[in-house]
């Protein structure tokens, strides 16, 4: 569940320059979190190596893939639906090959290839590399199937191509898998264990992307600050690492302060980090670089201790307040925030108003919020029943969005009268004649156009907002231009 879904984004398909010498078309589709759509960038530079272009238009394509997600059920009863479609184009078109790519492959890879027949290929999210094989298979007619764990594969040395990017913000993917076996979860026995990239390479991907002028560029992760790297292995091996290993390792502070300081000018932001392994020094990197944001997405899933232990959380209530203490000492303007759940299995009453006053507490600057749905293959779902009532489930959930509405709407206010730095994303939706950008702590601005442009950074006054908004006019360009 800490994994950010953008609902605007799912199902986009995308398309990038065109190569005159590929003669095949790819229209791949992706569903779920930033993690997803970094990964459709991966497959989509691997395959344009063996001949394919992309394109938006289902019905010509050669080869359809969709990227899945396993987090929510409400995901992946909409890929269902699509690969119902893809079938009735395919009938019209049988030539065309349907794959499944990531999350939902690995766990119902038999359902879909031999039980309902609906793909022809499936790929796990560590096998990508494996792709020119897998399509070679079924343009012989075979399925073709790949769903392997890797304990090394990170794509450092793939150079993702940026699909349907606005050339300013971009993803760079810093570490695979997940070591923290929440229950409520299926990212680690979809992604596998944890392992983190060659820090040369990530710096290298940084790169390019500064030579090509983007501005912003957010570190990913399932746990961005569980990054180690040790030259190469899973995280959980690090014990056995040589003392020489050990002593020129780099965790995530040292990989934030190397990049920050390479890159001054560019905008960096992190995403998701885990409280149990959010230390101070990535604090102190973070007050210490101007062009690190001030903005740190930190779920925390409940209020309640008892339910916290039941999720399978290293972390109590008491040590996520010490910790967002430590982080408005620090760094006092910094926005956070969460990821919350409601109606987990033996969720009381008492347990949702400690939920409550922990949001009151903290007042987040935003959240993701989500009824539990319970997921195959999660602890959650082989040894607790799902016991809330539906109903239940949605009034506490109500309760919890009017909470954080009312305290979205308390730190966008605390913002009038101040000058912030925005990074210009584009046109505002509701204005043409207005720039929409972001603030460092991550709350969109909306400012007339006047002279400036796309990519650039500039100072605003904000002098009024709505509950999710900031509205103000531009004072000027900032220095980090």
């Amino acid at each position: 569940m800490e994994k950010i879904i953008d609902e605007s984004k799912q199902g986009e398909s995308i398309v990038l320059a065109q190569n005159p010498k590929n003669t095949r078309k790819l229209y791949i589709e992706s569903y779920g979190c930033q993690m997803n759509f970094s990964d459709s960038e991966i497959v989509a530079s691997i395959l344009a190596k063996e001949g394919f272009n992309t394109t938006n238009r289902l019905e010509e394509a050669d080869l359809v893939l969709v990227n899945t997600c396993s987090i929510r059920d409400k995901a992946e009863q909409t890929v269902r639906k699509r690969l119902e479609k893809y079938n009735a184009v395919k009938k019209n078109n049988p030539t065309m090959k349907v794959g499944v790519l990531g999350c939902m492959a690995e766990r119902l890879k038999s359902k879909f290839l031999e039980e309902e027949k609906i793909v022809d290929m499936v790929v796990g999210p560590d096998a990508y590399k494996d792709l020119p094989n897998l399509v070679q298979e079924i343009d012989e007619g075979r399925n073709a199937v790949n769903v392997i764990l890797s304990k090394e594969e990170t794509y450092g040395d793939i150079s993702p191509v940026r699909l349907n990017s606005n050339g300013i913000n971009a993803l760079v993917s810093i570490t695979r898998g997940c070591d923290n076996m929440c229950t409520f979860c299926v990212v680690p026995f979809t992604r596998g264990r944890e392992r983190s990239r060659d820090p040369q390479s990530i710096l290298e991907e940084i790169q390019e992307l500064v030579d090509k002028n983007y501005k912003e560029v957010t570190l990913l992760g399932q746990n961005v600050d569980s990054y180690l790297w040790y030259g190469g292995g899973l995280k959980k091996d690090f014990s056995k690492a040589s003392e020489m290993q050990k002593a020129t390792a780099v965790d995530f502070a040292k990989l934030l302060d190397m990049v920050a300081t390479r890159f001054p000018k560019l905008r960096l932001r992190f995403s998701t980090s885990n409280p149990q392994d959010m230390h101070e020094n990535v604090l102190l990197v973070m007050a210490k670089h101007k062009n690190i944001c001030n903005y740190i997405h930190l779920p925390v899933q409940s209020g309640s201790d008892r339910i916290l232990k039941e999720m399978n959380r290293l972390h109590t209530r008491e040590e996520y307040f010490r910790l967002i203490d430590k982080i408005r000492e620090i760094i006092p303007e910094c926005g956070i925030s969460q990821d919350m759940i409601a109606g987990f299995p033996t969720e009381t009453e008492e347990d949702h108003q400690d939920t409550l006053s922990l949001m009151r507490y903290v007042k987040y600057d935003f959240g993701y919020m989500f009824a539990y749905s319970e997921r195959p293959g999660t602890m959650a779902a082989r040894k607790m029943e799902d016991d809330v009532p539906e109903p239940v489930k949605k009034r506490r959930l109500a309760e919890i969005i009017a909470l954080q509405q009312e305290h979205s709407a308390y730190r966008t206010k605390a913002q009038v009268g101040k000058i912030k730095e925005v990074l210009i994303e584009g046109t505002s939706k509701k204005s043409d004649a207005h720039w929409k950008g972001r603030t460092s702590e991550n709350t969109v601005a909306v400012f007339p156009k006047e002279n400036y442009k796309p990519g650039d950074f500039v100072n605003v006054k904000i002098i009024d907002c709505t509950s999710a908004t900031l509205l103000g006019e531009a004072v000027g360009l900032s220095d980090n231009n």
